[in-house]
């Protein structure tokens, strides 16, 4: 599949899970995955879905503005660049964020 097409559709359905139901992000980690926020490093799949789910809102609206996709080794690993726009709906300005997945693929033939 090429690059570009797979890190787009990854990021449609990873911010759309996330705006719909963050608890069910669990099958996008492995248990060696990492999440940084904010300076904080989370470690493992229950920790970052904790983390996410713990969130001090419910509901956001990104307008993603970059997806940047390159494979990064022989085994088929890919980064992923993500920037755009956060709407919070406590907030009057929309707030500028970026995210970085590094995507691996699994005996399953997906990638988390």
């Amino acid at each position: 599949m090429d690059p570009d097409a797979l890190g787009k559709a990854f990021v449609q359905h990873y911010y759309t899970t996330f705006d719909a139901n963050r608890g069910t992000l669990l099958n996008l980690y492995q248990e060696g995955s990492m999440l940084t926020f904010q300076g904080q490093k989370i470690q493992g799949l229950q920790s970052i879905v904790s983390k996410l789910t713990s969130l001090p809102f419910q509901h956001c609206q990104q307008t993603i503005t970059i997806v940047n996709c390159q494979p990064s080794d022989p085994g088929g690993g890919m980064l992923v660049l993500v920037s755009g726009n956060l709407q919070l709906p406590s907030e009057q300005h929309a707030l500028k964020f970026s995210q970085v997945f590094h995507l691996m693929p699994t005996p399953q033939g997906n990638y988390a």
